[in-house]
């Protein structure tokens, strides 16, 4: 690790440490209802007389559940069918035809439910109609279901007795409204200061200052012109990152120039990544009325981010075996990135950066790349799948992060519970059997579907057909992309060509159990604990808000993601990594 390196690794978590009280405070604000623009409330207000909704009417977790599906189903179906007319619809200057039946059904679960998992090329597929309407419009509102289920947990913990967890229309449109248009607006205007383009022109042909030549069914040919992409870039780009969305317009994501121009675009965006699920855990200690909750599941997840993120960046940088055996420099004399693993990188933001994004967008459930993740070492690609096998409890997805947190913290006050042999309580709330047979659900539904689903391509020649590398290498290209969809993260290893029948399918019903299949006993568990007595914490109570229950939950977080997937990972980057030590006697 270099000292230019670990500077920028600092300066990027203190930047987002410190943006998490001010963001955390709005939050708990607009959704306490104790603060509200003018402005703002009254375009709510309207949306409320508009659409015949009762913001003062309280759901039921069933209520809420069911409203919730619904709403998702529409986002599902629009975006099929925008895909599936897309030569007849306006705003499609390049005439691209309609969309696959099978992509089509793919790239709507993706996008409905916040995983932006892409099996296409974005500026050769979808016209700027169905990038505005249907990719950026579910950009704001699958994140925005996130933080409804969050919001639905938290109140559990707040409320007694009680069957009502809130409003999902009410906190529908103050999460859009309030937090999502302002913040995306002033980084879209930002974006395109520093050349990220909006625009609907037609794409631009433009001559080469030197033409190539290429060999083409063994001829020679010559190119003397270039096609330039354009489209309305920016707003998608600022929803895509603040939402942990990470859809791109472009195929080649925040690794290419009119998506993330620069060095300040590319700390921006990546602080964007970051900033609402890490503020949600100030938001969260103020909603209950004890800081200091929040703040220990912040740092519960700094103390698993850090190292995994070190792990990726030190591996990154000790470069390829293979070249060094070879006496072959990575990079150019002089490089501002002398040594190291440069493949699949950016020269534009080197090996620090892309490191930082890659443990980032992995932690988050963004899923936006600045590099090839499939160009990685083993172990630094490893860092990056292990945190989406955790489960999403490291950040995660805005909303959806810490609540998969929450319910880690639910097993290990029943673990520590076990431990004394005293009745689980957290935050004056008695955890009992059904909470724990719903958060046991909740825990290992994500592995089983990760592991059946990696399994059965592996097996099946469709699976296998895709694959752009054999052994160790392909297997982790395939457990990488079945682990991501069903965490909805929506990253991917480069290698494995998801683009297929089988992949489209199967991928899109692991993003759809992945997100609803963990939200419907995620609100079962609201729905219990609002209904309970609230009980005041005495001398048998666990403390939640100290040293040694961090430990505790972190142990609980890492063990269970050991045990699920360690296996598999052996099998994958794990023996890759051996395999090339081994070959080149490192």
């Amino acid at each position: 690790m270099t000292e230019n390196g670990t500077l920028q690794i600092v300066l990027y978590l203190v930047i987002v440490l410190a943006l998490v009280k001010p963001l955390g405070w709005y939050m708990a604000q607009i959704y306490q209802g104790t603060f509200r623009p003018p402005l703002l409330r009254n375009l709510e207000n309207l949306t409320y007389r508009i659409c015949g909704i009762s913001p003062d009417s309280e759901m039921n977790w069933k209520s809420y559940l069911i409203t919730m599906l619904f709403f998702n189903l529409i986002g599902v179906i629009a975006v099929y069918l925008l895909q599936r007319l897309q030569v007849s619809l306006p705003l499609n200057p390049q005439t691209f035809p309609n969309v696959a039946p099978d992509l089509a059904f793919n790239t709507a679960s993706s996008f409905a439910t916040n995983t932006n998992w892409q099996a296409y090329a974005g500026e050769s597929t979808l016209s700027y109609f169905s990038q505005m309407l249907g990719l950026t419009v579910q950009n704001f509102l699958s994140a925005a279901t996130g933080i409804c289920l969050l919001l639905a947990l938290i109140r559990s913990f707040v409320r007694c007795e009680t069957t009502g967890l809130g409003n999902f229309w009410v906190d529908m449109v103050r999460t859009v409204y309030y937090l999502f248009i302002p913040l995306a607006f002033v980084f879209s205007l930002f974006l395109v200061s520093q050349g990220v383009i909006q625009n609907f022109k037609s794409y631009e042909k433009v001559n080469l200052v030197q033409s190539i030549h290429y060999h083409d069914a063994k001829q020679v040919k010559e190119l003397r012109e270039q096609i330039i992409p354009m489209g309305p870039v920016a707003s998608q780009i600022a929803i895509k990152q603040l939402g942990t969305n990470g859809g791109g317009f472009f195929k080649a994501n925040a690794a290419h120039p009119f998506e993330n121009p620069n060095a300040l675009t590319n700390f921006l965006e990546m602080l964007a990544i970051l900033l609402i699920p890490a503020a949600f855990c100030y938001t969260f200690g103020l909603m209950v009325g004890e800081v200091r909750q929040g703040r220990v599941i912040l740092i519960a997840m700094l103390i698993i981010f850090v190292p995994l993120l070190f792990v990726t960046v030190t591996s990154e940088q000790a470069g390829n075996p293979s070249l060094t055996a070879l006496h072959v420099s990575p990079s150019p004399i002089g490089s501002l990135y002398p040594g190291g693993n440069m493949e699949g990188k950016e020269t534009r933001f080197g090996i620090v950066n892309s490191a930082i994004w890659a443990s980032a967008t992995t932690a988050s459930s963004n899923g936006s790349v600045n590099a090839m993740h499939d160009s990685f070492i083993p172990i630094g690609g490893l860092a990056p799948l292990w945190l989406m096998q955790l489960g999403k409890p490291v950040f995660g997805g805005v909303g959806s992060g810490l609540s998969s947190m929450l319910i880690f913290v639910i097993l290990t006050v029943f673990v520590a519970g076990l431990m004394v042999g005293r009745t689980p309580e957290y935050l004056g709330k008695k955890i009992e059997p059904f909470e724990m047979k719903m958060a046991s659900f909740i825990v290992l539904v994500m592995p089983l579907v990760v592991l059946t689903m990696t399994a059965a391509a592996v097996v099946l020649e469709a699976g296998k057909s895709a694959l752009g590398n054999p052994g160790a290498h392909g297997f982790s290209e395939i457990l990488y992309a079945f682990t991501s969809l069903t965490n909805n993260n929506g990253s991917a290893f480069a290698g494995l060509n998801a683009n297929t029948p089988f992949y489209n399918i199967l991928g899109g019903i692991a993003m759809l159990i992945g997100r609803y299949w963990i939200a419907i006993p995620t609100l079962a568990i609201a729905g219990s604990l609002a209904k309970k007595k609230c009980i005041p914490s005495g001398v048998g109570t666990l403390p939640t808000n100290n040293l040694l229950f961090i430990i505790l939950l972190i142990s609980v977080v890492v063990i269970v993601g050991a045990l699920t997937f360690l296996p598999a990972l052996a099998l994958g980057p794990i023996v890759e990594q051996l395999m090339l030590w081994n070959h080149y006697g490192s």
